[in-house]
């Protein structure tokens, strides 16, 4: 008898639980979970898509084993033609969960998911191409590299750009979530944490990789290096007049061309690094500096300037 008393008060005490987290969700929504609400996007769903999407980029590397000649063009339209179509219902659904944000909460402008996924499609080849860049810039700046196809194959700073540039297509478009999505994916996989906002030109190349941290507002030039562990950070937030952190506005640095930056450095705010510059290893930087300067961690604890309040 004992036996089913025990299992009897578990099953009370797992409907209790049960109540008591449907009574939060009520109460984090405002409104009760018997009214219509959207399906999510599916973060498995994105996730899928985003494989499908890299290996119709790079077929050879990342499809199926053994393909050659015409099979890849023909691999690479299915491919592109089953993800886009699975993507553009993933879209769909993010559009209508910020369409059911509370009404208080600013709405972006209309979004149409068959103009996203034209502009999106279009855009791809232009993203192979800049990728064609970094890829070329990991194999010479890192002399272990043996080839490039070890370069697309193995390299960490290369998955999380390749994803990073098809997250950052459909941030631009407004599809912030499915792009964080991706993003966060890669920073899981790779060490390598970059916003899908940030605005990252060609030849760009990140050694090793992890630890390195991009922020949303961060641009960066062309031909540009990152060892481990950089930070491109925020060096305070702006706070709104309701009190809340203000959102979209520039916190994070701007790299000109040819900048290198090696590893631990962390540069913060809404400040430039000019041209052919280098930051050493482990320098915290919080002003701008001009092209051409090399800034070691004995010339920057000799300068006189805000340490900032945080990252």
């Amino acid at each position: 008898m004992s036996g089913k008393h025990e299992t009897n008060a578990g099953a009370l005490a797992i409907l209790d639980v049960t109540a008591r987290l449907h009574d939060q969700r009520i109460a984090a929504r405002g409104r009760s979970e018997l009214d219509a609400m959207p399906v999510l996007p599916s973060r498995d769903v994105v996730l899928d898509i985003v494989e499908s999407l890299v290996s119709a980029l790079f077929p050879r590397h990342f499809g199926p084993a053994g393909m050659c000649g015409r099979d890849l063009d023909g691999y690479v339209a299915r491919t592109l033609d089953s993800a886009l179509h699975k993507l553009h219902h993933q879209i769909e659904l993010e559009i209508a969960m910020i369409e059911d944000w509370p009404s208080e909460t600013p709405l972006p402008p209309p979004r149409d998911p068959d103009a996203i996924i034209a502009a999106f499609a279009d855009a791809l080849p232009g993203v192979r191409n800049i990728l064609n860049t970094d890829i070329q810039a990991a194999f010479r700046g890192d002399p272990s590299a043996k080839s490039l196809d070890e370069v697309i194959s193995c390299f960490p700073g290369v998955a999380a750009l390749t994803r990073h540039r098809l997250a950052h297509e459909l941030y631009r478009h407004g599809v912030t979530m499915l792009a964080r999505i991706i993003s966060e994916s890669a920073h899981s996989h790779t060490g390598i944490d970059i916003h899908p906002g940030a605005q990252i030109g060609h030849g760009f190349f990140i050694d090793h990789g992890t630890g390195v941290v991009i922020g949303e507002t961060a641009i960066i030039g062309q031909n540009v290096r990152l060892y481990q562990a950089v930070t491109l950070g925020a060096k305070r937030f702006e706070v709104a007049a309701d009190g809340a952190l203000a959102k979209d506005y520039p916190r994070h640095p701007i790299l000109e061309d040819d900048v290198v930056i090696y590893s631990g450095a962390t540069v913060l705010g809404r400040i430039t690094i000019g041209k052919g510059s280098s930051i050493g290893g482990n320098v915290w930087l919080t002003h701008s500096v001009p092209p051409n300067s090399h800034l070691t961690q004995a010339k920057a604890r000799n300068e006189s300037f805000d340490d900032g309040a945080g990252i």
